[in-house]
């Protein structure tokens, strides 16, 4: 997910996505350690995009106050 597609996104859309992709990550890490991903790259990419979305609502709290 790009930064101009999450700077989009409402203060709920983005707590709904990082809900998702927490579980998601989650997830694929119990998949992974039961038998190797044909993507690992793929946990990689989330943590990314929960660190992105979680940098923006913070970004917003601070521009609040």
């Amino acid at each position: 997910m790009k930064k101009a597609e999450i700077k989009s996104l409402s203060d709920k859309e983005l707590n709904e996505r990082i809900d998702a992709d927490t579980v998601a990550l989650t997830q694929l890490r119990i998949n992974h350690s039961i038998s190797p991903l044909d993507n690992p790259g793929r946990i990689r990419q989330l943590r990314k995009t929960i660190a992105r979305v979680k940098t923006e609502i913070r970004q917003r709290e601070i521009n609040k106050k």
